[in-house]
């Protein structure tokens, strides 16, 4: 097999929003930078997320923003206030993008789609001195220290003055986060954090006949209740299990307590606009000679995959019992197995340690190179600022990198 041996300046390893927001630093400051990706072209997993309307980033205060990422906040929010949401919204902007901020305070581009910003984000950086390099799969180094990628022309020897790593996690690795870079950095005396799924569906012992009716049916306007937080909106029965938005926003929490306790048991509240006294009140009404499911629907307007979940979750002695019931309406239970595999997951929590870099996001342990994205060991929950942390960590080991270059010229 040929061997082809390149100097460069630059290397970027990784063509999602956090290796081309860092490859977006450096071009900015006039630096040459060479981008590597094993996939046939960039973004993929970019791509995807805009199938359902590209969230780009969150409209809530900035104090509110940053905390969503939990353990993680006091090393990141250096990098998040350095690009923040508002930026972000100026540098689509800049590509011509307009965005706008939706009721729920997330923010989305106009047409809600990624492959215009995408299209027009590679267009200016390849013009400001990108030059890209697909196919290329990164193997790790060679005995000299220097970088080593498997492409369709064979190996290649890289030797690169600064490395910027932006391999992403481990969720979608159709789309190129596979994780094949832990044992990599394993072997050079990187410390990681285990990858998990986050963001993901859960597993949940349905019936036969459950399936047969609901599969695939959306569990509208209900609130989703467990250790102490609530979230409210919608999710879908599965053949395996449930998954949807609320349902990823409280998968950290669930996932933690089936670790310890092998399951993890979350109520439901079924109809979160009535109080719990209405609900029993409604109840209560004489039913005659009607069947409890057509009282429900007539006291409650409960029907559907609802009543299908009442009857799935509860035993028969439940109906007889009109507070219990109504209890059980407001708070039904849903024990939950295990999560969804990791391939499924829309994202990963876990990764680089932080005490494994400085506050430049550098290997301590791997001199000039860096890393940046899901990579590193933070979570947070679907609404934008997933994409924000990249694409903001990106940024912020671009302009180290570049920064560093000028000190050492």
């Amino acid at each position: 097999m040929t061997k082809n041996t390149h100097n460069i300046r630059i290397a970027v390893i990784g063509g999602g929003p956090a290796g081309l927001m860092a490859c977006e630093a450096l071009v900015h400051q006039g630096i040459n930078v060479d981008l590597y990706d094993a996939m046939p072209s960039l973004g993929r997993k970019f791509l995807m997320a805009g199938k359902s309307g590209l969230n780009l980033t969150h409209g809530e205060p900035f104090a509110d923003f940053v905390g969503k990422f939990g353990q993680a906040q006091p090393s990141l929010e250096p990098a998040l206030n350095a690009f923040t949401p508002t930026d972000i919204q100026a540098w689509a902007s800049g590509l011509s993008i307009e965005t706008f901020v939706g009721s729920s305070k997330r923010v989305f581009p106009k047409d809600f789609k990624a492959a215009p910003l995408l299209r027009s984000w590679l267009r200016k950086l390849r013009a400001n001195g990108l030059t890209v390099h697909a196919r290329h799969e990164w193997c790790g180094w060679d005995a000299d220290g220097n970088l080593v990628f498997a492409s369709p022309k064979g190996h290649t020897i890289v030797q690169a003055e600064r490395v910027i790593l932006a391999l992403g996690g481990a969720s979608w690795p159709k789309l190129g986060s596979n994780a094949h870079w832990v044992p990599l950095l394993n072997q050079r005396g990187v410390d990681i954090t285990p990858l998990k799924p986050s963001n993901c569906g859960f597993d949940v012992d349905w019936s036969d006949h459950f399936i047969e009716r609901y599969e695939g049916c959306p569990v509208k306007n209900i609130t989703l209740q467990f250790g102490g937080e609530r979230l409210s909106g919608e999710f879908i029965i599965t053949k395996t299990g449930i998954e949807g938005g609320p349902v990823y926003g409280l998968s950290s929490r669930l996932l933690n307590t089936i670790e310890d306790t092998g399951t993890a048991t979350m109520g439901i509240d079924l109809l979160p606009d009535r109080t719990g006294a209405d609900v029993q009140q409604r109840i209560a009404r004489p039913r005659g000679k009607k069947s409890m499911s057509t009282h429900l629907k007539k006291a409650l307007n409960l029907t559907g995959v609802k009543t299908g979940l009442l009857h799935e979750c509860l035993d028969k002695t439940a109906f007889s019992d009109q507070i219990h019931l109504a209890t059980q309406i407001k708070a039904l239970p849903l024990k939950l197995n295990r999560p969804r595999p990791i391939d499924e997951a829309i994202s990963t929590s876990g990764g680089v340690a932080w005490y494994a870099m400085d506050g430049q996001f550098q290997l301590k342990t791997i001199p000039h190179t860096y890393v940046c994205g899901e990579m590193m060991d933070w979570d947070a929950p679907t609404g934008g600022y997933l994409l924000s942390a990249c694409m903001a960590t990106g940024r912020w080991v671009g302009a180290a990198v570049a920064n560093d270059l000028s000190e050492n010229a």
